[in-house]
């Protein structure tokens, strides 16, 4: 598994990272969350040897990646799809990397097939699409049959197809027993990808916890009400302190917080209030990380008109 021990990173005085620890554990995709420059790129970067930490450590089973003597076969990293030499074919971009670390030729044709690259394997990456420089970049983390990926941003550029495609991969590398670690802004993609969360801000760990306890614990419950009269629903909720908050939301609808759907139904009959929707809705990933980070966004913009 990945070990982040009390990891730091200063540049030029100011802490990217900042005294952070959690663990990315096999059978497991765990979705690495943050605002812009949450410093997840950092770490990800500190875990492969690519930036030295100021302190701390990461390790991979149990080593620092500059120890591994065939990293590869330990580790497989997409960090940025567009670091490709545009003169090299596909083929020959993946025969290097095996090549430099032992590893059977065989692999190349294998791998260029699992991401659908099979047919391009001799053309230029020069002439490659953004979402074929992302399927070569899952190509060359799996040229080792690592049990452990990182994975920074991996559906940059794809179509919807190739989202799905994605998304099934990850959760069968994770079935067969690997740890994945991926990165992402899809908060769709992460509440259907992956099964642990680990969120970060301004460097810091905020939270380390299972996609649907994050959800349930940052998101907000509340019921969804329409009634027949919406006068009568609107004097109902509005008379006197009942302990629960309602807020008027569109087309004669009322979301109430504080309050569980029987005793809301109950206080309707007993006066009278005829309902004809009565729901109860969750807030999405996208909603709870929002509520979550909102004190952790280093760039925000100003709201218009």
């Amino acid at each position: 598994m990945i070990e982040i021990q009390r990891l730091t990173k200063e540049y030029d005085g100011r802490r990217v990272v900042d005294d952070l620890s959690f663990e990315v554990r096999p059978g497991v995709v765990t979705g690495f969350l943050g605002p812009n420059g949450a410093g997840k790129s950092t770490t990800m970067r500190m875990v492969l040897g690519l930036d030295r930490p100021t302190a701390g450590r990461a390790l991979v089973g149990g080593r620092p990646y500059t120890e591994l003597a065939e990293p590869l076969r330990q580790v497989g990293a997409l960090l940025d799809a567009q670091a490709l030499h545009g003169g090299r074919t596909a083929q020959g971009h993946l025969r290097w990397l095996a090549a430099s670390n032992g590893l059977p030729e065989r692999r190349v044709g294998e791998v260029l097939g699992q991401v659908g690259l099979a047919e391009a394997a001799g053309r230029r990456i020069r002439g490659f699409s953004l979402g074929m420089r992302q399927r070569l970049g899952v190509a060359a983390a799996l040229l080792g049959d690592p049990p452990v990926l990182l994975l920074d941003e991996p559906v940059n550029g794809l179509d919807p197809e190739g989202i799905r495609w994605i998304r099934g991969l990850l959760r069968e590398l994770a079935a067969e027993g690997r740890a994945v670690l991926v990165s992402s802004h899809l908060m769709t993609e992460m509440a259907l990808t992956a099964d642990h969360l680990v969120v970060i801000g301004r460097g810091r760990l905020l939270a380390d916890a299972a996609t649907t306890d994050f959800i349930d614990r940052h998101g907000r419950t509340r019921i969804r009400i329409r009634a027949v009269d919406p006068a009568k629903l609107a004097a109902l909720l509005g008379a006197g302190d009942r302990g629960f908050t309602a807020e008027q939301v569109d087309d004669g609808a009322w979301e109430v917080t504080g309050i569980d759907p029987e005793r809301i139904a109950a206080l309707a009959a007993a006066s009278g209030v005829v309902l004809y929707e009565i729901a109860v809705q969750q807030d999405s990933l996208e909603e709870a990380f929002m509520r979550m980070t909102a004190d952790s966004v280093e760039y925000r913009a100003e709201a218009t008109g």
